[in-house]
């Protein structure tokens, strides 16, 4: 699974949780909040997520608006 795979894995158990539905795909240019509806809770836990399985805090080198932001935080 690549890195956007999981990310869009995350981003689908988290929504779950929330009732929302679930996603086929997501592209770079979707910002977390607006277009993906993630709550700031949300944004934690997927950072919790990415890093437990990354070892990468996606928001060490600032504030991440979008999927792209968050893909380019993991490692290649």
């Amino acid at each position: 699974m690549d890195a956007q795979q999981t990310v869009l894995s995350f981003i689908n158990r988290i929504r779950k949780f929330s009732n929302k539905p679930q996603l086929d795909n997501i592209s770079g240019d979707q910002a977390l909040q607006n277009d993906l509806q993630l709550d700031s809770l949300d944004l934690a836990e997927l950072t919790v997520n990415l890093e437990g399985k990354y070892g990468v805090d996606i928001f060490q080198n600032g504030i991440v608006t979008t999927v792209e932001d968050v893909l380019n935080q993991l490692p290649k």
